[in-house]
């Protein structure tokens, strides 16, 4: 089996569907749907259900748009990965003791916003915002290397999959669940609700194993710092695999950030977009995640990587067809349902992708550095997105939407023998392999 691509060839047999179903379903995995669902929860809070109680108490616009800036620790994260590679706290082991504390200040951070007052002190309330991202994404850091590091090579994929359920549905919690309490217990309370729940992770940390400890990792700051991204650029397609990762979602992104003003000018109502949305948007993800996992066991996640992408693109070419048909309650529900549902799938062979990439002495800072660099089309590249609709045209721009995720696919051909090695059917770890085999093949591929 190829140690980046996690293929796993199995034929269709009671033995084979016994350790798919070992794979999809055991306690590593229940882990990483609850660390996912840590990795959610505070997510939303501090941009739509903050934005909306700071709106209802008559906070000015000009405010409230600035209180997006509060998200910058996301894309900035791996400026302080390095500290969480070369350090360990005096307790629970070497990611398990960051993660604790973390999550500690994160749910103090969380409980803290319902204290202030919008109206009096909404710069405070900004703060400690600024704080419960900077935790926020502390948290990712740690949760990302402690998945790269707990799960077997052939896990990754279902892994991811598990991990985007947990995060969506800690999303979900907080923005539809506190959105819905707001009414009745104030948001105030809401926050202070959201911060015990972050409670759940800290129970999950306390329980879970500490991942083993890779060999030479950094004995200083200055190299937790220079080695892994010494390592990193080292390898021949370190740019190629860069580019990629920035092009490959490139063309979702772009139309997802102008799908709700495209259902405004469609004729659809709030509640019909919000219902179908919620309906089939969100459970179309969380199956499309789990499929995809499923489809990255079979597959690899080379292959997978190119299906997924197709039908990426077939699913933005759709809201092409919308635009054309107009008002249509049915083909909304399917636009809505199969794009979410590509989504899901191409989000989890995406996460694989990058999580295989990493050297396990720098799990935290390489992780970090790929998926801040994830982020730069859904912050800045998604910014002209309306400037584009609005002299093209919907069709037309869903149009461009579509055929500029090609650039992405093409570049996926410079990964092509990744799975050229699968038909060995014994996991990494039985064959002794480690970290840098992995590194060695992608050196290879240029």
């Amino acid at each position: 089996m190829s140690t980046i691509s996690g293929t796993v060839i199995l034929p269709i047999d009671k033995k084979s569907i016994q350790h798919w179903f070992h794979l999809c379903f055991n306690t590593r995995m229940l882990i990483t749907f609850v660390m996912g669902f840590s990795s959610g929860l505070p997510l939303l809070l501090t941009i739509s259900v903050l934005q909306i109680w700071m709106r209802q108490e008559g906070v000015d616009l000009s405010t409230i748009g600035l209180m997006a800036l509060v998200g910058l620790p996301y894309t900035l994260k791996f400026v302080w990965a390095p500290i969480l590679d070369r350090f360990s706290l005096p307790f629970l082991g070497r990611r398990r003791g960051w993660l604790l504390a973390i999550q500690i200040l994160l749910g103090l951070a969380i409980a803290s916003i319902g204290l202030a007052d919008p109206i009096t002190s909404p710069w405070f309330i900004a703060l400690l915002a600024l704080l419960v991202t900077f935790f926020s994404a502390s948290q990712d850091i740690v949760i990302d290397a402690y998945r790269r590091e707990h799960l077997s090579e052939n896990e990754l994929g279902m892994g991811s999959s598990l991990y985007v359920y947990g995060y969506r549905t800690g999303m979900l919690l907080a923005s539809g669940g506190g959105l819905i309490l707001a009414d009745s217990i104030g948001f105030a309370s809401v926050f202070m609700l959201m911060g015990l729940c972050m409670g759940i992770g800290i129970a999950t940390t306390l329980l879970a194993p500490e991942p083993d400890t890779p060999i030479n990792t950094p004995k200083s700051l200055k190299a937790a710092v220079v080695e892994p991204f010494k390592e990193y650029f080292n390898r021949n397609s370190a740019w190629t695999i860069l580019l990629f990762i920035l092009l490959y979602k490139l063309g979702d992104t772009l139309a997802s950030a102008m799908t709700s003003p495209f259902y405004v000018d469609m004729g659809f109502s709030s509640s019909e977009i919000g219902v179908t949305v919620k309906l089939f948007g969100f459970w179309a993800t969380l199956i499309g995640a789990f499929l995809g996992g499923a489809l990255i066991i079979k597959l690899g996640i080379y292959r997978s990587l190119w299906l997924f992408g197709i039908l990426q693109m077939a699913s933005t070419a759709g809201f092409a067809v919308l635009s054309e048909v107009g008002y249509n309650m049915n083909l909304l529900a399917a636009v809505i349902g199969f794009e979410n549902l590509t989504a899901g799938m191409g989000t989890a062979a995406y996460m694989a992708f990058m999580a295989a990439l990493t050297d396990k002495r720098f799990t935290a800072t390489q992780y970090a550095l790929l998926t801040s660099l994830m982020g730069i089309p859904r912050t800045l590249i998604s910014a002209p997105s309306g400037y584009l609709a609005e002299i093209m045209g919907w069709t037309e721009f869903f149009i461009l939407c579509t055929v500029i995720a090609l650039p992405g696919l093409w570049l996926l051909r410079h990964f092509s023998n990744w799975h050229s090695h699968s038909e060995q059917s014994a996991p990494e770890e039985e064959q002794g392999a480690t970290a840098p085999s992995t590194q060695t093949q992608v050196k290879e591929n240029t």
